[in-house]
């Protein structure tokens, strides 16, 4: 007898997805009655940097879409993007798509050499570089167009030139539809890379369509009231998913204000939160840390504070971090929600602002957003589990990737043939339909057997009051398999030893949770959305260990 399914839905009802619009257009959908409201202010300085209102973020993202299509851009061809957080990076995305042609952010701090990597997998037509990336992309042999204030060198083409040109020279010639050229909402418009559920990096294939559902979903709670009155930060990257999709386009398609940060320092972050009135900040752990411990939030009067929430969506969040937040912070709602490039960005979430609705339990990531199925699996078998049983989670909806660009392999092992996207993450689900995350598939230490989860042991680590941040991970072992380890920053002053610290965990969890060995740093390597580079820790351990 087959063994039942347990397929889990949103409480709320399903939400209509239009049908005939390109992201572009949903996004900006209702521009012109926002003409002269600010839609992007980049925080930084007295004054701040470069400001766009609704109505020039419509003008450039069409004149962008005009010259990309008189300069031979054609439906399909992808532009990468090589671009801190700037209050144009929305434009250049959102022009890309609306010509036809697939966004591929590409973060502007990798070498050149992993620039020309994304370039030659994503079969990249154009660049578009500014004075921080230019001299990386310069060699890479595609013509560069250049954001910036001075000319561009080497014969890079002018970003302010190219928008003037095609001002002058109109959509008439540029836009011409042949019939092979007209935009579907099945086209793929983006081509962000992701490590996936496993190691290398990889092109995920997204279209219109796939954006489109994902925004409908994740911002089906706010009322029509809402629009128009929010503040949020841009300081997640914008070459990263949640920064374009879950920032960026979410804000612009409700009219909202985005402050583009372009990299975090703690007297800036919180002088741009207090200055322009910031009122929801989705942010990383590592900043909640140092809003929490670090000194220098003492220099600010936290009365100016308009924040009324913060989200973190890519690593998990201790709840002894939450607390000591929430303390501090009082007036400021912690949700934590749960997304994937391979699924649009957000999946889960906890915000629910309309009256009578609930939020989300504490420490889950979040409920089913409306139109999207989940699951939770045995990896092995396939055979799904009823509530509070953890499994790997499975989501099936219209906001699952078309596949890895080039890669039908590693496709077919990720999205199943019923259409299920398979994450690689343990979580489950309780009896009122709110989803914990345990951890990765692949990060869950095997200790003779037994399943260790980094998240649960750097969640006691971060109590420690000596303790300023901490990654746990695997070291291969011979009798037990694996062993957990631990790299520990310590506050300065403290005489802790790692002995010390490798009792305080022992006192805390069962006998086979124990960290074996510890080791202190001066700091944790995380990506630039704040998840923790464990490789990079375990193949420095590896290699100490064969010095």
């Amino acid at each position: 007898m087959e063994a039942e399914e347990h397929i889990f839905r949103s409480k709320h009802p399903s939400v209509p997805v239009p049908e005939s619009l390109t992201l572009p257009g949903f996004v900006l959908a209702g521009a012109e009655e926002y003409a002269d409201k600010v839609a992007l202010v980049e925080a930084g300085g007295d004054s701040g940097g470069k400001t766009l209102t609704y109505g020039e973020v419509a003008r450039d993202t069409r004149r962008f879409a005009w010259a990309l299509r008189s300069f031979g851009l054609r439906k399909g061809h992808v532009v990468v993007v090589a671009l801190p957080n700037l209050a144009i990076y929305p434009v250049v995305a959102l022009g890309i798509m609306e010509a036809g042609g697939v966004f591929s952010g590409v973060n502007p701090l990798a070498t050149p050499a992993e620039i020309r990597k994304q370039v030659e997998d994503s079969e990249a037509k154009l660049i578009v570089a500014d004075a921080t990336t230019y001299r990386k992309v310069t060699e890479l042999g595609i013509p560069i167009i250049y954001i910036g204030e001075e000319n561009p060198i080497n014969g890079g083409i002018s970003w302010d030139e190219l928008l003037e040109a095609s001002e002058r020279a109109g959509p008439t010639t540029a836009m011409e539809e042949e019939e092979d050229q007209k935009l579907e909402q099945s086209d793929v418009c983006a081509l962000p890379y992701s490590s996936g559920t496993t190691g290398s990096s990889k092109g995920v294939m997204l279209t219109h369509r796939n954006l489109i559902a994902n925004l409908c979903s994740s911002l089906f709670s706010v009322p029509p009231e809402m629009q128009g009155q929010v503040t949020i930060l841009g300081l997640m990257p914008f070459f990263h998913i949640y920064g374009i999709t879950g920032i960026c386009c979410a804000a612009l398609r409700n009219k909202g204000r985005v402050v583009v940060l372009r990299r975090f320092e703690l007297r800036g972050f919180l002088q741009a939160l207090i200055h322009h009135e910031v009122t929801f900040a989705p942010i990383v752990p590592p900043i909640m840390l140092a809003m929490v411990k670090n000194p220098v939030v003492d220099e600010f009067d936290l009365g100016g504070l308009k924040l009324r929430s913060v989200m973190t969506a890519a690593a998990p969040l201790a709840p002894e971090l939450r607390a000591a937040f929430e303390e501090k912070f009082p007036g400021v709602e912690v949700q934590e929600a749960y997304g994937l490039t391979e699924h649009s960005c957000i999946t889960l979430t906890h915000c629910d602002p309309r009256k009578g609705h609930r939020n989300a339990k504490k420490h889950s990531v979040g409920f089913i957003l409306p139109n999207i199925e989940v699951k939770f699996i045995d990896p092995e078998s396939g055979q799904s589990f009823s509530k509070n049983m953890p499994g790997e989670l499975c989501v099936r909806s219209e906001c699952v990737m078309q596949g890895y660009f080039k890669n039908k392999e590693e496709t077919n092992r990720t999205v199943d043939q019923d259409g299920w996207l398979h994450t690689g993450d343990i979580g489950y689900i309780d009896d009122d339909g709110d989803v914990f995350i345990v951890d990765r598939i692949k990060e869950l230490i095997k200790y003779k057997g037994f399943q260790v989860a980094p998240a649960e042991l750097e969640a006691i680590l971060l109590a420690h009051p000596s303790v300023v941040d901490a990654a746990v991970f695997a070291l291969p072992d011979e009798e037990a398999g694996e062993i957990p380890a631990a790299c520990v920053v310590k506050k300065s002053g403290v005489n802790e030893t790692e002995e010390d610290i490798m009792r305080f965990i022992a006192s805390n969890v069962a006998s086979y949770k124990k960290v074996r060995v510890v080791r202190f740093l001066n700091s944790i390597p995380k990506s630039p959305s704040g998840k923790i580079l464990r490789r990079l820790l375990k193949d420095s351990f590896n290699y100490i260990q064969q010095q």
